[in-house]
């Protein structure tokens, strides 16, 4: 049953651009979609505390409106238990509302240590896409290896957020400290 499950979590997980079958209308971006599926699953095997349970499961985009598109058109009809995602834009650090999760796209041109620092403290779940991220502040950080997508999971970043993660995640994990 294990073997079976860890299987199940793989498929999620590892796929490949010429394997994906995920397409949110209007985009034509593989890495987009595959990273769109991702960030998904993160909400599935991460622990928010309990006042992050109610209202609207707010994801956060950091400085590109294709991505947001992509990313309202996919959550769109997809709840966590009795949440509804919302997926929000911001230009700039100082722009951040209460998150559940922040993305910062690897062509977001501001400082994403400012974002780091304007979640830090908060139970905000920070994904990356630019090299070396998950050592400098983030809890998540996207790479491709092989050509296939994987992450990066530094799990003391997300302690300080106050995030549990799940064994499951962090075994299909390259995980850094």
């Amino acid at each position: 049953m294990k073997k079976l499950f860890a299987l199940i979590l793989v498929s999620f997980f590892f796929v490949s651009a010429d394997i994906i079958k995920f397409a949110p209308p209007g985009s034509n971006d593989a890495p987009t979609k595959i990273k769109a599926t991702f960030l998904y699953n993160f909400t599935k095997y991460i622990e928010w505390p309990e006042e992050y349970k109610q209202g609207n499961f707010v994801i956060g985009v950091m400085g590109s409106n294709s991505l947001y598109t992509d990313l309202n058109t996919f959550f769109s009809t997809k709840t966590l238990g009795t949440q509804k995602y919302e997926i929000k834009y911001f230009a700039k650090a100082s722009d951040i509302t209460k998150c559940h999760m922040i993305f910062i796209p690897s062509d977001y041109t501001g400082p994403a240590s400012d974002v780091i620092a304007k979640v830090k403290g908060k139970s905000t779940l920070v994904v990356t896409d630019k090299s070396g991220m998950a050592k400098q502040g983030a809890s998540i950080n996207f790479v491709s290896i092989d050509n296939k997508q994987k992450f990066e999971l530094n799990k003391s970043n997300l302690a300080k957020m106050d995030l549990k993660v799940s064994s499951s995640l962090v075994q299909l994990a390259i995980v850094v400290e």
